[in-house]
């Protein structure tokens, strides 16, 4: 959910998953019996009615999926949409349906504000859902859910919508096929809540999931990003982009921007520190952003995305963290690597097949080292290790291609090429693009966090190593536009002899 907090009216309960027996349900009632504290809601710490879970526990309510067994939704897991749809209209609240989607809003009716088109958007993103997890069609039968977009509470709870036993919220909130948001002032904010608690509605009765909570909010996080074209009938179309491509196909969510700042700031989580968040503090645009960034980071990056894919697509349950762990190839010390260099150069169109880092250790530079640096590629390893204290010189030549610029009154198409030094056309991040840089990986204040420190920049250079191990070199490029890049700059690295 975003940010404003709250979990799901079911607790993270141990289930079934990779094999490991299911716990039995007389064990969990007495475990959340005794515990009770079941998450945080809204912004807000809250004691639910263990009453409530017990009820919904005994009658069947959650649909425990089994790895290896159908999908196919059980009757009780959901809750009946026709009477709701009664109680709404009878409240004379307005009711906007679509296949998989009954919307109940209080919002006065506004020319152009997107909320008529949501039934339909929601429909495309449930059969995207359904596709990330392989869910045949034939095993979700009439299914739909009803999302309640709320001006008033206080309407809606007279109109029997918003049960008492539902706790504050700040921005939405997910009892199995039913949810509830706030309603929004951004149209793009209000399609991404909507989604959002659209993905709990969709893997609490659909998939059956008891998730760690990073899992939970950060697939719902990750299967809700989206922008909305229009086709030239004008029907909107919503395309998934669970790693933004601009920032304006995303108004309002603020991911990258949060994660940006806690670097800055030297708050940034480590990914241990992710995965072991316990239910009912995430409550924060800091907890969403960095559970969105672990989910993208597993799903994307070569060396995790096939083997939690096949984790991913059986329903999740509590012990994710060991399944992760038991993943073919799994190094722990490696994934937190591969996250602290994602959050520390995290930018709109992120594409891991570029952005991989290896981080294997090389021979020591004893003499002058021949590296090629490509262009379509982020930071590289050069094959070649330094040693703290050392001073070493680079230099470089070459000439790459930046993608090109074409002349809207002309459409004449000009190549952009950049030598090592960069060129001042264009700029990323205080650094002329194209610039050529080299790196090493390391700690630095305020970063809590290890990054990759900059030692060297341009065609000629000297620099001290601080730390003993691999040199890393790129050009300076955001990477989203790393894929138009050609071409590749020489650099010859060597050891600069005591004077």
């Amino acid at each position: 959910m975003p940010a404003g907090g709250r979990q799901p009216v079911r607790p993270s309960l141990t289930a079934l998953s990779a094999g490991i027996p299911r716990e039995s349900r007389a064990a969990r009632l007495r475990r959340l019996s005794a515990s009770r504290s079941l998450g945080e809601l809204g912004g807000m710490n809250w004691t639910w009615r263990i009453q409530v879970v017990i009820a919904a526990l005994l009658a069947g309510a959650l649909n425990w999926g089994l790895p290896g067994r159908s999908h196919a939704i059980q009757p009780e897991a959901v809750l009946a949409v026709e009477p709701l749809v009664t109680l709404a209209k009878r409240a004379g609240l307005r009711v906007l349906q679509g296949d998989r989607l009954v919307l109940v809003t209080d919002r006065p009716v506004r020319a152009g504000d997107g909320v008529e088109e949501l039934p339909a958007v929601f429909d495309q993103a449930f059969a995207a859902w359904c596709d990330y997890f392989d869910l045949p069609r034939g095993d979700v039968g009439d299914w739909r859910a009803v999302g309640c977009l709320v001006v008033d509470r206080e309407r809606f709870r007279e109109a029997g919508l918003l049960p008492d036993a539902i706790p504050p919220f700040a921005n939405g909130f997910c009892d199995r096929n039913r949810f509830w948001l706030l309603d929004q002032s951004n149209p793009a904010y209000r399609r991404h809540l909507l989604l959002h608690e659209g993905v709990h509605a969709f893997t609490l009765t659909l998939r059956g999931m008891a998730p760690p909570v990073w899992y939970g909010e950060g697939i719902a996080e990750y299967l809700a990003t989206h922008r909305l074209d229009h086709a030239t009938d004008g029907s909107p179309r919503v395309v998934s982009t669970p790693i933004p491509e601009r920032p304006e196909d995303v108004e309002q969510l603020g991911r990258i921007e949060e994660i940006r700042h806690l670097r800055a700031t030297g708050r940034c989580p480590s990914l241990a520190d992710v995965l072991s968040q316990p239910v009912g503090e995430h409550a924060a645009i800091a907890d969403y952003a960095t559970s969105w960034a672990a989910v993208v980071l597993f799903t994307n990056h070569p060396a995790y995305a096939k083997p939690f894919t096949a984790v991913d697509r059986d329903p999740v349950g509590p012990d994710l963290n060991r399944q992760l762990a038991a993943m073919p190839g799994w190094d722990a010390d490696r994934a937190s690597r591969d996250f602290d260099a994602f959050t520390a150069g995290i930018d709109y169109g992120w594409d891991f097949s570029r952005m991989a880092i290896d981080w294997d250790t090389g021979p020591l530079c004893e003499g002058p080292q021949a590296v090629v640096v490509a262009a379509d590629r982020g930071w590289q390893n050069s094959g070649i290790s330094a040693a703290t204290g050392q001073r070493y010189a680079i230099s470089a030549r070459g000439r790459v291609g930046l993608g090109a610029v074409t002349d809207s009154a002309t459409g004449v198409v000009t190549p952009i090429e950049s030598e090592p030094d960069g060129i001042t056309l264009e700029w990323y991040r205080g650094r002329p693009a194209g610039r050529l840089l080299v790196a090493q990986w390391g700690e630095a204040e305020p970063d809590s966090r290890p990054r990759f420190l900059i030692l060297a920049e341009g065609a000629e250079s000297e620099f001290l190593a601080v730390a003993d191990g691999p040199l890393y070199l790129m050009l300076n490029e955001s990477p989203g536009h790393l894929g138009d890049n050609t071409g590749s700059y020489t650099a010859t690295i060597g050891p600069v002899s005591s004077r």
